[in-house]
């Protein structure tokens, strides 16, 4: 008779999941399910609000990664009101967007995936986390934790809330940036920006170089890959159009407001999700792993793999030398990892770009003597359209 194993909970993951490994009479895996809650009702509860309230709304979705939602929504709402941010509003959003990012690629490598790597695959498993990793190196975790607070304290400072935030709105960013406010934040910009530095150089000498064998010949998956790019082709993890790459490399560029033409959904019976696959590619959609059809990668490794690019110099440099050791596109996925760091100092890099940017550093001074509610128009559009309701 058969046999079932529950894996429960999955840690290193936001959010609760488990896994159910179902074993034939002979000891075999004969299915696996992974279980995921993701159901959460925000679609229903923004019925019938005005537009302009969403960005503030689904922020709430997760505490890891709000902004993410909140600047999503509020380029919605852009769409909706047909206003275009002033380049002040546009780029105070992606300043926060990269600061986010670069506190979720510290998360996601130093606390969700780097204890099996720094601590060791062989190490028990309850020792293999954070905690572990503060008692196996405390200089690094003393710095994986400051770097984070710094994060935190940066979008405190720009936005007013770095968690579950409201700043962005329809037509731009309702906060603008004064010279102290900047003058506070650069630097801290700067020490997170050397620490991205030392994260990669120290992963590529002490963790990918063990494991690159492995790299190569594990979790290969070959898949497509779509990530947004600017009009140069660079990486762009805020704004841009979608490129979506075949697994052979060969890739189309379209705008986000296009998607459907482009890619579809599919509904399995045995998920209340929807399952994304590219219908533009015209040869349906299978989730068998020795020839998928249909399936594209998204999240960093796909980003990477997508962009003709890097927009900052060190972040660039990195990925040259990625390229020449795995390809492009390079489908091996533990290189999402290695990806992971490489978009940690590209958003680094850019976020002192911004900081140093005429646009921000000048706010004050082009206000005059303006109320703070006025010098916030200069980060907005004034679209006066009627609020309309979803």
């Amino acid at each position: 008779m058969g046999k079932t194993l529950t894996i429960a909970p999955v840690t290193r993951i936001e959010g609760h999941a488990k896994v159910t490994i179902k074993l034939d009479d002979a000891g075999n895996v004969a299915d696996t399910f992974v279980n995921v809650v993701e159901m959460r009702g925000f679609e229903k509860f923004c019925i019938g609000r005005p537009v302009e309230e969403l960005p503030r709304i689904v922020t709430s979705i997760c505490g890891v990664c709000p902004w993410h939602h909140h600047l999503a929504s509020a380029k919605a709402t852009d769409a909706v009101f047909g206003v275009t941010p002033p380049p002040a509003g546009k780029k105070l959003r992606e300043l926060c967007q990269n600061v986010a990012y670069c506190s979720d690629k510290i998360l996601h490598f130093f606390f969700l995936g780097g204890p099996d790597f720094v601590i060791g695959p062989n190490a028990d498993y309850g020792v293999r986390n954070v905690i572990g990793i503060l008692k196996a190196n405390p200089e690094i975790g003393k710095k994986v934790v400051r770097v984070r607070h710094l994060g935190t304290q940066m979008l405190n400072i720009i936005s007013g809330k770095s968690i579950h935030p409201v700043t962005a709105v329809p037509g731009g960013f309702s906060k603008p940036l004064t010279k102290e406010e900047r003058d506070r934040v650069l630097p801290m910009a700067q020490e997170v920006l050397e620490f991205s530095k030392f994260a990669i150089k120290f992963a590529k000498e002490n963790i990918f170089s063990k494991y690159l064998e492995t790299v190569k010949t594990l979790g290969v998956i070959k898949t497509g890959f779509l990530g947004t790019v600017a009009d140069d082709g660079s990486l762009n993890v805020y704004d841009g159009k979608l490129r979506l790459m075949k697994p052979n490399g060969t890739y189309t560029d379209f705008p986000a407001n296009q998607y459907t033409e482009f890619l579809g959904e599919k509904v399995l019976p045995w998920s209340y999700l929807k399952f994304p696959y590219a219908k533009v590619w015209d040869e349906g959609f299978s989730m068998d792993l020795t020839a998928p059809k249909g399936i594209y990668r998204t999240n960093t490794l796909a980003r990477i793999n997508v962009c003709d690019k890097m927009a900052t110099p060190l972040a660039q440099a990195e990925l040259e030398e990625f390229r020449k050791n795995f390809g492009r596109p390079a489908q091996q996925t533990l290189l999402y990892h290695w990806a992971r760091l490489i978009e940690l100092l590209y958003s680094a890099e850019h976020v002192v770009e911004l900081l140093n940017d005429p646009d921000n550093k000048q706010r004050d001074e082009s206000a005059g003597e303006a109320t703070r509610s006025e010098r916030s128009w200069l980060c907005r559009g004034s679209s006066r359209n009627p609020y309309p309701r979803l």
